[in-house]
């Protein structure tokens, strides 16, 4: 099996992935995944390339922490987070998280969690490009309060903010 959590520039094969984390576990009545991608617009702004960068050792250590919360919190059987960084362009995979369960609840509701707080906790920074200039792109409000929900009973991971 895989490990739970990388952090690559190569892009990764969604069902290759699955497979992994469901092999020879007969308990899996659920899978779960969600697939990011890049898009070519963000706040009504055209985007025509992005750029990851985070802390090599620390980025997976912290969605490691998440990873056990969620086996925590949910009645889950298996993780797996899978993050690219370096540039891409939009069309591109950029996020793969999967989540395996008995039924279907507790992977949507894990699979939720890991998304929500990649989008606003993690440590990664993320550069936009348009019409030869560069931004860095903070978390939005949005994603932030999808994230507020989950707070009651965790204080694991790291806050990510600012550029390295």
């Amino acid at each position: 099996m895989g490990s739970r959590v990388s952090i690559q520039t190569q892009d990764f094969d969604v069902n290759a992935e699955i497979a992994d984390l469901r092999a020879q576990d007969k308990r899996v009545g659920a899978v779960c995944t969600f697939i990011g991608t890049v898009r070519d617009r963000n706040d009504g702004q055209s985007v025509s390339a992005m750029e990851l960068e985070h802390y090599p050792g620390m980025t997976e250590k912290a969605i490691e922490a998440m990873i056990d919360e969620a086996i925590q919190r949910f009645d889950i059987y298996g993780a797996r987070v899978i993050h690219r960084v370096g540039p891409l362009q939009p069309l591109d995979q950029i996020v793969l998280v999967i989540v395996t369960s008995a039924h279907r609840g507790e992977s949507f509701q894990a699979c939720e969690f890991l998304m929500d707080y990649l989008k606003t906790q993690a440590p990664f920074w993320k550069k936009e490009a348009a019409q030869g200039e560069s931004r860095w792109v903070e978390a939005r409000d949005s994603d932030g309060q999808a994230a507020a929900r989950w707070q009651a009973g965790s204080e694991a991971g790291s806050t990510a903010g600012g550029r390295p």
